[in-house]
């Protein structure tokens, strides 16, 4: 139990007592998904019970963004501003290090945040869209995780550096319970092409953008992942 409460301890606001040794989840990040599950189920309560669609699917929104401390949404916003910044890397990489959100960041946020609301709409179930989102985001931060070479110091490079190239598989055999939900085998297929797809191009990006991968590219291909996922799902 001790790298499942650090895994949630490290991902959401839930008072889980004391706080675990971070370790214990280090060297099991490819618990990753689960993290996802629970946001997720703990998301689909209120959301199940909200019969008007917009207001649902907006809750759902605050919902991941609230339980997970907004602490990867502040991972896109910081990505954003990297993205968006001109000339050399070393600009880029202060402008995405810099605990000041400029308007990259602001645009990334709004973006996200609007396709991730559309997908949600667009959807037949919402819950089961914020599950599956949810599932998937965690995954593209396990694979990040054992496949991002960091360009510096900091909790990536510490997750990074008890990873295992075969974590991610492990992540995916994580994210099997999710063809018990209500959606048609279809749907689910490319919503596990786009999760793989989503982090593996936030990667090559990063690479030639920074150098290589830290929190806050992690924490942004979790919200990137979430809102590519379901537009998908609402598109087939």
């Amino acid at each position: 139990m001790k790298p499942l409460l650090s895994l949630l301890q490290f991902t959401t606001i839930l008072p889980l007592g004391k706080p675990q040794d971070f370790e214990a989840f280090a060297r099991h990040s490819y618990l990753y998904p689960i993290a996802g599950y629970v946001i997720g189920l703990l998301v689909a309560i209120p959301v199940f019970f909200i019969a008007d669609r917009t207001i649902a699917a907006a809750v759902a929104i605050a919902g991941v963004i609230l339980i997970s401390g907004a602490h990867h949404f502040d991972g896109l916003l910081d990505f954003g501003d990297g993205l968006m910044a001109h000339g050399s890397r070393e600009k880029r990489i202060n402008a995405l290090t810099d605990r000041q959100i400029g308007a990259g960041g602001v645009a990334t946020g709004l973006v996200i945040t609007l396709l991730l609301f559309a997908g949600l709409h667009g959807f037949p179930s919402i819950v089961a869209a914020i599950i599956i989102g949810e599932v998937c985001a965690k995954f593209s931060m396990s694979f990040l995780t054992a496949y991002g070479p960091p360009f510096r110091d900091g909790i990536h490079s510490y997750l990074h550096g008890f990873s295992r190239p075969i974590f991610p598989f492990y992540s995916l055999l994580l994210c099997i319970p999710l063809i018990f939900l209500p959606v048609k085998p279809f749907a689910l297929a490319i919503a596990g092409i786009v999760m793989i797809v989503c982090p593996l191009v936030l990667l090559i990006l990063s690479q030639r953008l920074f150098g290589g991968v830290n929190g806050d590219v992690a924490g942004a291909a979790n919200e990137i992942t979430r809102a590519c996922v379901i537009i998908a799902l609402a598109l087939v």
